[in-house]
């Protein structure tokens, strides 16, 4: 069969390393962090160049946040031993600091010279006034905290970021305009911050970082969020700043070709340690070796039909396009254990057909029918005892999921969904169905007493479907459940899906546009065209009849559904 192939990004060239921008600049040895008495980072060891781009690859909760938060200096740690050390050159006349190759130059502001000097972040208190001179040198940005006056003007929040480093000089409006040139948002300066999209707020933070002249550029998952045209750019501008300003950059990421074709050393990090450090394509392709692949699946008993669809319809009026049929005289049936996929373009009838199985909407006419035990029950028929009795037993995840953000994870699992347990039994339960979503035992453990905003967005995906499992569905409806996913939190879902079926016997449909996941995932899939089934069965034998206008429209549905 042949897949859906996403275009290659073409990610701006990164500068090479010339000798001028080979002297030390940060050491990191044997760096260990800890949090309620668990390590986090463990034993890290590496070094960062003057001008050197250092990606870090790893999966959800790898470490890698807490590993630039500890560079950046202004947090104190608790429990945290080794040491980070910034080579560096500072004024002797008035204490600038500057990068270590300008050692016995002229400082630019008041002429005297510059000597070297070492800081070592985790000895020096956190409010030494050399740590704050070397941190105001220091920005970051990050994947979702976008910081900025959103009620302001883009040109008024760059302004606002020299006026707080206090240099709002007559000629602070020209300097604002001028970083807004470096990132490519002249164009939106007299925007309202909060009309902006995601990528370009994120470059409105990027020109407030650049107010500090920075040294060091932490970007953290900087467009773990964005779809790849709009990454493309924001990678653009942090790239050609990393060059403008001489400065050194570390990026982590969760897509390996980001850190394979943006830095110049990459480092793999896992559970806290590093698995890998060296040239960014070897580093890449072992990551993907390793979490690329879902890997060989345990082949799973599919039974009778639990599922049976019958000449079903779907018809409404609109006042633009007059009589639609959504659903157009479908008929199937889905197996027990199956995992079921429902494909096609926008507009196909695929979530209208979703709907339908879970009860959600009453089809117009025809027949939607559920095995509950030995019985068979008619969804279109109301009441306690008819899908009332059915829909207990189906579990829906929307791609908008929510959980509760004001209660933790074991909450999220048991109270606010109004299960009634004592709490050992709850936190058992709740401890088994994590595992069952993919979370190892331990990590089920740690996770239970966390606020979603402490998760990954893997995590929280695997909660949500948690969230679900824990009611002891016999049916799971998904709908697309990788839309706004990288490529390794896809692999884990997909994962957590398998892992379901094989552990709880569930049976899934799930909707989605993306043809590579329901090839790797589904069993069977139905193809859908304007309210019809035009094929179905086995999944890469449906796949392979995906026109090549199908094929772009499912590629832009993907990118519709990041954005």
């Amino acid at each position: 069969m042949q897949k859906l192939i996403i275009k290659r990004i073409n990610y701006p060239s990164k500068q090479p390393l010339g000798e001028k921008y080979m002297t030390l600049f940060i050491e990191i040895k044997n760096l260990r962090v800890g949090f309620d008495g668990v390590d986090v980072l463990k034993d890290i060891n590496f070094e960062i160049k003057e001008g050197e781009i250092v990606g870090i690859l790893g999966k959800s909760s790898a470490g890698k946040s807490i590993l630039m938060h500890v560079l950046r200096g202004v947090e104190a740690f608790d429990d945290v031993s080794g040491s980070v050390v910034y080579h560096l050159a500072r004024c002797s006349g008035c204490g600038f600091i500057d990068l270590p190759s300008k050692v016995g130059t002229a400082c630019p502001k008041c002429n005297a010279n510059f000597e070297g000097i070492e800081a070592d972040f985790i000895k020096m208190p956190i409010h030494d006034p050399l740590r704050r001179d070397i941190t105001r040198r220091i920005a970051i940005m990050l994947q979702r905290t976008f910081a900025l006056y959103g009620d302001e003007r883009v040109i008024v929040n760059v302004m606002n970021a020299l006026q707080e480093i206090d240099e709002m000089g007559p000629n602070a409006i020209h300097r604002a305009a001028d970083l807004l040139d470096q990132v490519n948002l002249s164009n939106r300066m007299m925007h309202i911050a909060r009309e902006l999209s995601g990528g370009e707020k994120q470059r409105v933070v990027l020109a407030r970082q650049l107010v500090k002249n920075p040294i060091l550029l932490l970007a953290d998952e900087p467009t773990g969020t964005l779809d790849p045209k709009t990454a493309e750019i924001v990678h653009e501008s942090i790239l050609n700043a990393t060059k403008n300003f001489k400065m050194s950059l570390v990026i982590t990421s969760h897509w390996p070709k980001v850190i394979e074709e943006l830095s110049h050393k990459a480092i793999w990090l896992d559970e806290g340690k590093i698995i890998m450090i060296g040239d960014p394509s070897e580093v890449s392709q072992a990551f993907m070796k390793e979490v690329g692949k879902i890997g060989e699946q345990e082949e799973v008993k599919i039974g009778e039909p639990i599922i049976r669809a019958r000449n079903l319809q779907m018809t409404y009026f609109s006042l633009d396009r007059g009589i639609v049929r959504a659903v157009n005289d479908v008929s199937f049936d889905v197996n027990e254990g199956e995992i079921f996929g429902i494909i096609g373009v926008s507009g196909a009838g695929k979530t209208t057909t979703s709907k339908i199985i879970s009860g959600l909407i009453r089809p117009t006419s025809g027949s939607i029918d559920v095995r509950i035990g030995d019985e068979w029950i008619d969804l279109t028929q109301l009441g306690p005892d008819k899908k009332g009795r059915a829909t207990k037993y189906i579990g829906i995840l929307h791609q908008e999921y929510s959980l509760y953000p004001h209660r933790n994870v074991i909450n999220n699992l048991t109270e606010s969904i109004g299960l009634d347990l004592p709490f050992e039994l709850g936190e058992r339960k709740a401890i088994r169905t994590l595992m069952t979503a993919g979370f190892t035992e331990k990590k089920a453990k740690e996770v239970l007493t966390k606020m979603p905003d402490e998760l990954s967005e893997g995590e929280r995906h695997r909660v949500a479907m948690a969230q679900v499992l824990i009611k002891e569905p016999r049916i799971l409806v998904f709908d697309e459940p990788t839309g706004t996913m990288d490529p390794v939190t896809k692999i884990e879902v997909s994962k957590s899906i398998l892992n379901a079926r094989k552990e709880m016997g569930e049976t899934f449909v799930i909707v989605s546009h993306d043809m590579d996941f329901v090839a790797e995932v589904c069993d069977r899939a139905a193809l859908m065209r304007l309210g019809k089934i035009v094929d179905i069965g086995d999944s890469d034998a449906v796949l392979s009849k995906l026109s090549s206008k199908e094929r772009e429209e499912a590629l832009e549905g993907i990118v519709k559904e990041l954005k």
